[in-house]
Formats: structure tokens, sequence, C-alpha cells
């Protein structure tokens, strides 16, 4: 099995490969797709803000989705000291300024429990059959995904196909699904949908 920092390695490169008009597509893909989850049902809904930068799916298609339906979403503040995030209601007045990492994160705002989040948008560099991720390797993802409540719904996002098996460890939190932008895979029922 390959290791992640070899893992990682290769799904940089491949994403910087990637033109920026091929990131709208495929990030509009991705959002397209993601409509045909069920999933609309919910309140609250966890969205990363991409880092440009890093070449991550573009979150804006999924954001004019969850603005359309009328959902609540609520975006992440990280705390490097705590080595954790906050989470804060996206709002009309909300001010989001780039942090030193280049991730898009709200000033201030109304603070949300991770208990109170119904489904989350994962951000990866990589993922596998099961559903493990591998991101950037610091866990603050694994670390929220631990605190959310047990009906919550995790979705990663990928430009790219998955791996057959990654190096995950018993603190992974494994995804429910995967959308790529031909398809989502379902690891609860170890389904495809196209």
């Amino acid at each position: 099995m390959i290791d992640k920092s070899t893992l990682r390695k290769k799904y940089k490169a491949l994403r910087e490969n990637l033109a920026d008009d091929s990131i709208e597509e495929l990030s509009l893909k991705i959002a397209n797709q993601a409509l045909k989850l069920g999933i609309w049902d919910k309140t609250y809904y966890h969205l990363f803000l991409s880092i440009t930068n890093k070449k991550e799916v573009d979150t804006t298609y999924l954001m004019h989705i969850l603005q359309g339906k009328d959902k609540s979403i609520v975006v992440s503040k990280v705390d490097f000291l705590s080595n954790e995030m906050k989470h804060f209601l996206l709002q009309e007045n909300t001010a989001l300024k780039v942090s030193k990492y280049g991730i898009p994160e709200p000033v201030s705002g109304i603070e949300i429990s991770p208990e109170t989040v119904d489904v989350v948008f994962v951000p990866l560099l990589v993922f596998d059959h099961s559903g493990n991720r591998i991101g950037y390797g610091k866990g603050f993802y694994d670390r929220f995904l631990q605190k959310c409540n047990s009906n919550a719904v995790f979705i990663g996002v990928s430009f790219f196909e998955p791996e057959v098996e990654i190096p995950h460890e018993p603190t992974d939190i494994p995804l429910h699904y995967c959308i790529t932008p031909e398809k989502t895979f379902d690891f609860r029922h170890n389904q495809l949908f196209l």
C-alpha cells in the first residue's frame, strides 16, 4: 500500500496540473451530482471555503444550491493554538478574511456547535473505496467529525477517482459519501450513483 506522504504528493501534483477553467467545470459537475443525494431535508450544512491556491474543489456552486434551498450554512475558523476549528453561521453580513494559510474564514459571528451540524462537506486530497480519506495531515476534520452527532452525514468531494485502499488510523473518521464529477460513491450501502 502506498504511504500517506506519497499519496499527498501525487494528488497535490494532479491538482496542480488542473487549469482554472477545468476546476470551475469539475466543481460545477460535483455540485450537480450532490443534488442527486437524499440529503436536502436537513437544516445545518457545514461547507469548507476553498483554498484557491491549493486548487481545491470550488464550493461556491454548493453554496449557491444551499442558499437557493434556504439552508443554514456553517463555515469554520481554524485555531492553530488549540488545533481545533470553531464553526460559525454564514450570514449575509458575515465578514470573511483569508488566513495566512489561504483559507477564507469568518471574522466573527454566531457560533454553532458541531453537534448541531447535519451534513458536512469534507475537503480531501484522496479517498478510497471504503470511504477513508487523506487530507493535509493536521487532523482538523477528524477532530471535528468526531464531535458531530451520530446522524450527521459526511460527504467528501474530489476531482479524482478513488484509490483501492489508502492507509488509515483508528482515529480517522470515514466518509458516508464521496462525490466526483461523474460519480457519487455511497460507502454506507456500497453503491455507486452515476
